[in-house]
Order: C-alpha cells, then structure tokens, then sequence
C-alpha cells in the first residue's frame, strides 16, 4: 500500500495520508513521502493550493509508535532524530509553502499529526473531529511546531492546558477557540476543503504567498520587522500580473481572471 496518495484537480494537489488501519500514524516512510510531496507541490506551478487529509476514520494519529519502539529496542538512533529529520523541516515545508494549504480534519488528530493541521492555514474539520496534543502521556513534550502554532491559534493558556493535561478536543471546542476554520459533517470535510481551496486556486497566488510570508514574519518579530517585510512583500506582489489584472478588473467592473503570475 502507498503511504500517500496523491491526486491533482482543478489547481489543487489533495495528499492523503494513507495509513488508515493505523490511523494514518507517522513511519518513517510516510514522513518522507510527505516532505517529498511537500517540496514537489511548492515547486510546481501547476498546483495553486493543496488539501493535506487522511484516509479512514483518522486524520493523523501522530508516530507509529509500534515502529518507534522497535528502533529503539534496536538501539537504532532514528528515533531520536526524527524531529530533526523529519518532523522539523515537514512543518516547515507547510509554513513556507508559497500557496495555500489546507488541512481536511476528517478525524482524531494527534500529536504531531494535529501539529500538522495546526501548521496550514485554514483548517476545515468534521464534526467527529479531536485534537489531541499526548505527547506527555508517552514523556515527551511537543514538537512538530505545535509549541509555536498552537499558542498563536488559541493562546497561551489553552495551549499549556492542552499539552500538560493532554485532554482532546472536540471539533465544537475547536472552532469555538478559533483552533478550527470550520466544522461539518464528516462526509463533507473533503469536498469543503476542496472547494475552498480550488477557490484559493484561482485567486492570486503570489499574493496569498506574500500573505504568507509577511504573517510568518510579524508572528516572531517586532512592529519594525513586520513592517520591512510588509513593505518588501507589498512591492513585490505590486509587480505581478495578477495584481494589474485586478485593478483592471475593478475600474472596468468585472470578475479578474488570476493567473497565479
């Protein structure tokens, strides 16, 4: 079985993680494939957004614990370097994609799986959704980016509560705390997201990139910093096409037609 699948259509690159009778837990293999699918979907100009989702019931449980404790019971070090090698520069594939992306929470998502949907930028969640952050529950802390997304997502307070006490969260509380963009039913979390995010793929790509970017900066730094960034990116998106198409579009009232350019 493919660990991730793959699948193109109308601008957007839906990648499943496909591991459903493991609820999509995290193995070597499928770290890989996904930070590889990750690197090919930013440098396609084909692909203007992507869905990142599970297969099943889950969308991702986090590590395979199975496989990790068979590598440590073997004295192999790759356990202790994934996050470095793995789980790291995946959140940072997600973050700095310069298109948007969306996470289908079609399940319970945990550990660094619900890193992962806390990593892109919209979230779209079915009504029989968790979020789970149990890393202390095997004695870790956090990783996957979710001590640096989470708090920004829904606070401090709640965060800490989430990782100490490592109680899930139901799809309801999610959007209540603005951890979620949206909740629906499960059958529909996939053709939302895919809707939304074929929208997205029609709109001015390197514009939501220059978003990106300028938001990513401000969230770590100072006023001074988020203003050089917005100022560099507001130039930069000021020379595209897509955005003397839509001043065009606005003076003669019509519909801009983007081009991602």
């Amino acid at each position: 079985m493919t660990a991730l699948l793959t699948e193109d259509r109308d601008g957007v690159r839906t990648l499943t993680l496909n591991r459903p009778d493991a609820f999509n837990s995290l193995t070597v293999e499928l770290k890989e494939a996904l930070l590889a699918a990750l690197v090919a979907a930013a440098a396609d100009d084909a692909v203007r957004a992507v869905v990142l989702t599970g297969a099943g019931k889950a969308f991702c449980a986090g590590q395979d614990l199975k496989e990790h404790m068979a590598l440590l019971a073997a004295n192999d070090p790759a356990p202790l370097s994934t996050v470095e090698a793995h789980y790291n520069p995946i959140v940072t594939a997600i973050t700095a994609l310069p298109k948007p992306i969306i996470a289908a929470v079609n399940g319970m998502a945990a550990g660094a799986g619900a890193s992962f949907a806390y990593a892109c930028d919209l979230r779209i969640a079915a009504d029989s959704a968790k979020f789970l952050m149990a890393f202390a529950n095997v004695g870790l802390t956090a990783d996957s980016g979710a001590s640096w997304t989470l708090p920004r997502l829904i606070g401090y307070g709640r965060a800490m509560e989430m990782m100490l006490l490592a109680k899930p969260v139901s799809a309801e509380e999610a959007l209540r705390v603005g951890m979620v963009t949206q909740v629906v039913p499960a059958a529909e979390v996939l053709p939302v997201a895919h809707a939304l995010a074929a929208r997205m793929a029609a709109g001015p790509t390197t514009a939501y990139a220059k978003i990106k970017e300028a938001m990513l900066a401000s969230a770590g730094g100072s006023l001074a910093d988020g203003l050089a960034v917005e100022g560099r990116t507001q130039a930069e998106a000021g020379r595209t096409a897509d955005h003397r198409e839509a001043v065009d579009a606005f003076v003669a009232k019509r519909e801009p037609g983007f081009t991602g350019r």
